[in-house]
């Protein structure tokens, strides 16, 4: 059987279920673009776009459900694990949503409530306010992002750093606010995110392999460090863009899906806000608000899944790269016009230009003049 490496380039193919251990990695099912409302001109547009940055690894778009184009910059390929930076925060979110489901949490649980011993000698009364829900939409109320030291997450450092704002107040990027997420999860359940996570949202998605990250205290980091394929990130927009559904089972309510991809606060202001428009359109739970009623899961150096609910529509990106408004712009100004409600007649002579053009995809970096 050809591997998936080997297939990364084909579009409308049908995909074979791969086993690994105890259960199945399903792919999601493939379609032509045409079929699926949108010319393979346009899609191939988009390629020639994204290969002028400086570097994307691959690309995934999900149309009604079906992958209607998917493409690797060699060395990458189908079946490499890929960091995916904080794209991890709408994974490790999801966890938070999960255990609220499963009644082990709420959203309005102080923070201080899961972590007596690792409260501060003077504890003010903002951190005393402070929740689950201002952890997930990155209000806790620091006017700094606290740091890790010596690159080593805990609780404690989160909680010592200076509660300036009252929660709810004031955005500020905080991934050990996310990392502290993590470490709730793990105390209501008695699992890490990861382990909580593999029969709850992994195995039912067919993601085979996840690989996160642990901190010294045994926790998996939340905020970064998940390693997963590109399809596998497509997959968790597509659970989003369906409600929480898969395959008939409602892995996380709906009522978690809207509160997560809307927006809870207000983020114009932040330091953040200076990459792009796109980063001034309020955050959700550990999702970013986009242009065009879109959000996104959002990752250093150009890791992406966006969601398109106007348009029924997943993308997923992964890269390095330090032009991210860039590649949101290619999904805006070359896929989302070319979109239509019904299907478009079949061009197999387009369809196997975009094939061709999508094998010759090579990471390279923008040569700039001397």
């Amino acid at each position: 059987m050809k591997t998936r490496s080997l297939l990364s380039a084909l579009i409308g193919t049908a995909i074979l279920t791969v086993t690994s251990g105890t259960y199945a990695a399903t792919p999601l099912p493939r379609s032509t673009p045409e079929a699926q409302g949108i010319s393979s001109q346009a899609i191939r547009e988009f390629v020639e776009a994204a290969d002028k940055i400086n570097t994307l690894h691959s690309f995934m778009i999900v149309r009604h459900g079906r992958v209607i184009a998917e493409g690797w910059w060699k060395p990458e390929a189908a079946d490499k694990l890929h960091l995916l930076n904080s794209v991890s925060k709408s994974f490790n979110a999801t966890a938070v949503g999960i255990a609220i489901d499963d009644g082990k949490l709420s959203l309005d649980e102080p923070v201080l409530k899961f972590f007596p011993a690792d409260a501060p000698a003077e504890v003010s009364d903002n951190l005393k306010a402070l929740t689950v829900r201002d952890l997930l939409t990155m209000s806790g109320g620091h006017d700094t992002e606290p740091k890790a030291v010596n690159g080593a997450p805990s609780v404690q450092q989160f909680l010592a750093h200076p509660f300036t704002h009252k929660p709810g107040t004031h955005f500020q990027y905080n991934s050990m606010g996310s990392y502290t997420l993590s470490a709730i999860v793990t105390k209501v359940t008695g699992q890490t995110t990861l382990d909580y996570l593999k029969p709850r949202l992994f195995e039912p998605l067919g993601i085979k392999n996840p690989q996160w990250t642990s901190s010294p205290e045994g926790n998996s980091i939340g905020g970064s460090g998940l390693n997963l394929c590109t399809e596998d990130v497509a997959k968790l927009g597509q659970l989003y863009l369906q409600g929480g559904k898969w395959n008939g089972k409602q892995l996380i309510s709906q009522q978690w899906v809207q509160q997560a991809s809307s927006k809870q606060v207000a983020n114009e202001q932040a330091s953040h806000a200076k990459i792009g428009i796109d980063w001034r359109q309020g955050y959700g739970f550990q999702f970013w608000r986009c242009t065009h009623n879109a959000f996104r899961g959002d990752g250093a150096s150009g890791q992406f899944v966006v969601v398109i609910p106007d348009k029924d529509v997943v993308v997923a990106i992964t890269a390095d790269t330090g032009n991210m408004q860039g590649e949101l712009n290619a999904i805006w100004d070359k896929l989302l016009p070319a979109f239509r409600d019904e299907a478009l007649p079949e061009d197999t002579v387009g369809q196997e230009t975009l094939k061709e053009r999508i094998v010759r995809l090579e990471a390279h970096p923008v040569k700039t003049a001397k």
